[in-house]
């Protein structure tokens, strides 16, 4: 059974820091892509930062500079540092990770965990 198992979140002020980590067990072939989406009430779920296999990495405008996605490949485990957080970056955020079976790329998503910053 495939799991991604989310931790880090809770509630801090703006300018704060938290670091979000995603384990991913059960995936039975190598996973490729491992990132982190977040959804905001009423909006709809955003790339937050991807990290690619071979170490590339990819952010959305609004987080440059501010946080910084790693992973672990042995562990299939993938961080998400944030600093200088502002009250717009408060949502739920998922942890996303793919891989391939074959042809096919295989999409696992985690529960999500609440990040809220206060004003």
């Amino acid at each position: 059974q495939v799991q991604l198992v989310e931790s880090g979140g809770g509630l801090v002020q703006a300018g704060g820091s938290l670091r979000l980590s995603c384990a991913a067990s059960g995936i039975r072939f190598s996973v490729n892509a491992m990132g982190w989406y977040r959804q905001a009430p009423g909006k709809q779920r955003e790339l937050v930062a991807m990290s690619a296999r071979g170490g590339s990495t990819n952010y959305a405008d609004s987080v440059k500079g501010r946080f910084t996605i790693s992973r672990d490949n042995a562990k299939n485990t993938v961080y998400l540092q944030m600093n200088s957080l502002k009250p717009e970056d408060t949502a739920v955020y998922y942890c996303n990770a793919n891989a391939f079976r074959g042809l096919y790329l295989d999409e696992y998503w985690g529960q999500g965990t609440q990040v809220t910053v206060s004003s």
